[in-house]
């Protein structure tokens, strides 16, 4: 499945999530949340990613955003379970790795590229290979490890030594390190720009040479929790190319992650009138 297109903002990598639920499958993972919030901002979206062929799922995405699939003999399958804010993930089933080679030549010139690996699939050299764009990283997926019963758990991120340096911005949740304290310090001070971001209490902005600047998060009555910081990276990504201001970008993706957490998975994607009070703010 793949459109042409030659002017895009924003081209995300990594797997599509077939989420499966008590409701049947759902279209779940870092691309699908990240897409469906940049382009209700009004980016133009592309959406590079793995799954098989007939995948049902993938009739989730919206003309709008346009989408280049790798055909895998599997899609990217998960069982995700919550308990408050802690979610413990079943993998039962992977599609193909991603490199270059797999993005459409004509949709490297993005203004923003997010690599947005789900399970180790997105090649960490993709932070080299767009000069002038804004490359950013959601690095949770090149953290995960799984047993033979498919259950998930962390793991050390292997190249953040160098990753780390070499993206324009990166954003993970303290979830994703454990909220190890040490090892949040060490990444702050390896990249230009992290953002760690901390569920119902918000955010925490790193700026090399700068102190930290914690940015709170309004208290609303969660129904969903999942794809929110998803929904703040892509928020954020597109908001902090458009006009540089960090801080700005940073509180508005707050805000707008916070209202999506109120409506159950990809329905909490930005609505017109949120966007409107977040630009008001």
């Amino acid at each position: 499945m793949t459109a042409t297109v030659t002017a895009l903002d924003y081209v995300v990598i990594g797997h599509i999530s077939r989420d499966e639920t008590p409701d049947g499958p759902k279209l779940g993972g870092t691309v699908s949340y990240s897409g469906f919030a940049a382009a209700a901002l009004g980016a133009r979206v592309g959406v590079v990613t793995s799954a098989a062929r007939d995948e049902s799922v993938l009739r989730g995405f919206p003309a709008s955003i346009r989408l280049h699939n790798v055909a895998a003999a599997h899609s990217t399958r998960f069982v995700n379970e919550y308990d408050g804010d802690s979610r413990r993930q079943l993998l039962l089933g992977r599609a193909a790795l991603l490199s270059l080679d797999d993005i459409p030549v004509e949709w490297r010139s993005a203004s923003i590229i997010h690599l947005g690996p789900l399970t180790d699939e997105v090649d960490p050299q993709l932070v080299h290979a767009f000069p002038g764009a804004l490359v950013a990283a959601t690095p949770q997926g090149w953290m995960r490890a799984w047993d033979e019963a498919g259950v998930v758990r962390r793991k050390a991120w292997a190249d953040a030594d160098w990753v780390l340096p070499a993206a324009q911005a990166t954003v993970f949740s303290e979830e994703d390190i454990g909220r190890d304290a040490a090892l949040e310090a060490h990444y702050a001070s390896l990249a230009p720009l992290l953002v760690v971001t901390r569920a119902s209490k918000g955010c925490t902005l790193y700026r090399r040479g700068l102190p930290p600047l914690d940015i709170p998060a309004p208290s609303v009555n969660v129904v969903d929790a999942t794809g929110a910081g998803d929904v703040f990276t892509g928020t954020f990504l597109v908001l902090y190319r458009r006009d540089g201001d960090v801080i700005r970008a940073c509180e508005r993706a707050v805000y707008l992650a916070s209202q999506s957490v109120t409506r159950p998975g990809l329905e909490g994607a930005p609505r017109p009138e949120e966007i409107r009070a977040a630009m008001e703010e």
